[in-house]
């Protein structure tokens, strides 16, 4: 799959897992330096926004608006994904507050080459975002085909709604 980085063309590592099939198995890290499996962050509706680089606008953008939903959607966990060192992520949590979801980090590639969402070319994970349910399965999927846009928040959530209640405070 080919996606675009300021309309360069930029390819994927291979396919990407669709709706329907199987998070595959990977292993990130949390800001403790602690490993984080695959199978850890299953048990309900599961909201993976994988960015590039948290020290960007846009996936700041992106990370801070889904940490702003969390709380709507307690049934629900919701996980960043980025590149970033855990140190970067950390001081990046602290500048920005956010506290309302988990930022893990692929620094050694684990999620990016198990997902095929990795860009060798470029040295960063594709904008994208999985939902899966309980067990894993993947119920919406967006690659965000240039990687300097947005991805759609309604379209995620709207297929994140139709597994769990939305709690409005």
């Amino acid at each position: 799959m080919q996606v675009t980085f300021n309309g360069e063309a930029a390819k994927l590592e291979g396919t990407p897992p669709q709706v329907g099939e199987q998070l595959p198995k990977f292993k990130v890290f949390n800001q403790n330096d602690e490993k984080v499996k695959m199978a850890q962050l299953l048990g309900k509706p599961l909201v993976l926004s994988i960015v590039p680089d948290l020290d960007t606008p846009v996936c700041s953008t992106q990370t801070r608006k889904f940490n702003q939903q969390a709380d709507h959607y307690p049934d629900a966990t919701f996980v960043t994904i980025s590149n970033n060192t855990i140190q970067q992520q950390k001081n990046w949590c602290a500048a920005e507050g956010v506290t309302n979801l988990q930022v893990l980090s692929d620094e050694e590639l684990s999620f990016g080459y198990a997902t095929d969402l990795y860009l060798p070319n470029l040295g960063f994970l594709a904008r994208s975002i999985i939902i899966t349910d309980a067990e894993g399965k993947i119920t919406y999927e967006e690659i965000v085909p240039e990687i300097t846009d947005e991805p759609d928040y309604l379209a995620a959530l709207a297929a994140l709604e139709k597994m769990t209640d939305r709690v409005d405070e």
